[in-house]
């Protein structure tokens, strides 16, 4: 991989560039011409500061002690106990990819100088991420607002030399790895520690995460269902364009062509274009651009929302060089968010849910026309039966998470915070839900090339048949019973990979860029 920085534009971050982020621990840095921002922007606080004007988050208490004023001698010690007060967060550690995202995008929105930090602060961010050092950071413990307190509060830690950190996939503390590093620890002048605790940049990451794995499901969840298709002798024609072309949908529409060209030159799928008795496939076979299509559409939408809060400026209060003002506001309520990670819940449930389908039917002879559970001698062997069964009690759990999370509200900090918006449990869940749906496309894939398998020799098309093919590297044919759950696992994480649509990501530009 090559190791030359990903440069952050402050505001101007692309989809490309998360990603990038995402799958690889990649050097950071900011242009040179960010600098004079920050600097700017610095320099009002400290105008504010000399002046002795009382302006929240400088030199007053938070959330509720906000009428409570801070000498100046005192400032410093307000922003390292604001910190330390804060870092309260439980539960499993974030992972490294999600705190890549984190800490790039806390980076770029302090850089584009509305925050009134010192350079440092961000050199330091920089130089904390660029020397492999992974701030650890409880993924729970954050409603959404006012910003995400708790978990950047553990990120700001690090920065400052205390708590833990992973360091080439150690466990060290944070003192032991600046010293390492050679990186001074920080330490919090006004403002700042405010600066680094509010805004929604965990929650973005979590939200991130799950946009990114619902591109790879989606991808996913056209190619097994278009080898389910072959494998249950399906028909191809509900994937004319003439019918999606009426609707208008541009997700159908594009889902249709992708479907379309997976199954172009099928000698499956020629050798019952004339008489099969069958009229029309089960909706499962035959809805599938109107399914995944209006799932691309919801993925699309939520992608358009995260990147433009992937540069935004998310905490508070604001600075205003032009006029030397410091404006107290809400940018910190991820309700935005919130809905975004909702949407993609539903997006990666109905994936899951479809696939689940597809599963039944193929394991079901008298629907799909194959051995009774996908193998030969059924009774003396189970075959499928119970993977199926796994692939529904998956889908099952997923209809639960997908329920809004974004609909409840909590009120925090003695009422002054008397609405959030959820979005990070919103965002969280996506990962679980993800992995569900995995499982349950893995057991898919497993299940159609076990059909396609069974219509020797007629093959499927050139397409599918390479996707066939970098399944069978991980797992053969399943000719008797055998333990199962290493053949799922080894798919499952072939889904992950996004190793299923790869040999054909010339087909699905379009869906992403049309």
């Amino acid at each position: 991989m090559n190791t030359k920085p990903l440069t952050l534009n402050p505001g101007q971050m692309t989809l490309a560039d998360l990603r990038l982020l995402w799958a690889h621990a990649l050097p950071i840095a900011l242009p040179a011409s960010a600098r004079a921002s920050i600097e700017a922007s610095a320099a009002t606080i400290q105008r504010i500061v000399d002046q002795g004007d009382a302006a929240y988050g400088i030199n007053t208490g938070f959330g509720k002690l906000a009428k409570t004023r801070i000498p100046d001698d005192q400032l410093e010690l307000l922003q390292r106990n604001l910190i330390l007060s804060h870092s309260v967060g439980t539960g499993e550690p974030m992972s490294d990819a999600t705190v890549r995202l984190v800490m790039a995008m806390k980076t770029s929105s302090l850089a584009r100088g509305f925050s009134g930090v010192r350079p440092v602060v961000i050199d330091t961010l920089l130089a904390v991420q660029n020397a492999g050092i992974v701030p650890l950071i409880p993924v729970k413990g954050s409603v959404g607002a006012s910003g995400d307190l708790a978990p950047l509060s553990h990120m700001t830690l690090a920065l400052m030399g205390e708590g833990d950190v992973r360091m080439g996939g150690q466990l060290v503390s944070a003192a032991a790895a600046l010293r390492q590093a050679g990186i001074a620890p920080l330490k919090l002048a006004a403002k700042e520690g405010l600066a680094l605790i509010n805004g929604t940049q965990v929650s973005t990451a979590l939200a991130l995460h799950g946009l990114f794995m619902a591109e790879r499901l989606l991808e996913t969840g056209a190619v097994t269902g278009a080898l389910s298709v072959d494998a249950a002798k399906g028909s191809d024609a509900p994937f004319d364009p003439r019918i999606h072309a009426v609707r208008g949908q541009p997700g159908q529409i594009a889902m249709a062509e992708v479907m379309r060209q997976l199954l172009q030159g099928s000698a499956i799928r020629r050798s019952h274009l004339e008489n099969d008795e069958r009229v029309q496939d089960p909706y499962s076979l035959r809805c599938q651009p109107q399914v995944m299509g209006a799932c691309r559409d919801l993925i699309v939408q939520a992608a358009r929302t995260l990147l433009i809060e992937a540069n935004a400026v998310t905490d508070n209060p604001l600075v205003f060089t032009d006029t030397d003002e410091v404006l107290s506001g809400g940018n910190f309520h991820a309700e935005p968010v919130a809905f975004a990670a909702d949407t993609l819940a539903l997006a990666i449930a109905e994936i899951g849910a479809l696939s689940e389908r597809r599963i039944a039917l193929l394991i079901d002879a008298s629907l799909s026309g194959l051995p009774a559970f996908l193998v030969d001698n059924p009774g003396l062997n189970s075959g499928f039966m119970i993977a199926h069964v796994t692939a529904a009690a998956l889908a099952s759990e997923n209809k639960a998470h997908a329920h809004p999370a974004s609909v409840d509200s909590l009120p925090t900090s003695a009422n002054q915070e008397d609405h959030v918006s959820m979005a990070t449990f919103a965002g969280r869940r996506l990962d679980e839900m993800a992995q569900n749906t995995a499982t349950i496309l893995a057991i898919e894939w497993l299940a159609a090339a076990q059909g396609v398998d069974f219509h020797r020799p007629l093959a499927t098309s050139p397409q599918l048949s390479r996707a066939h093919a970098k399944l069978r590297e991980r797992v053969p044919h399943y000719a008797q019973d055998r333990l199962f759950a290493p053949d799922i696992e080894a798919a499952r994480k072939l889904v992950c990979e996004g190793a299923a649509s790869a040999p054909c990501a010339d087909l699905f530009t379009p869906v992403w860029t049309g």
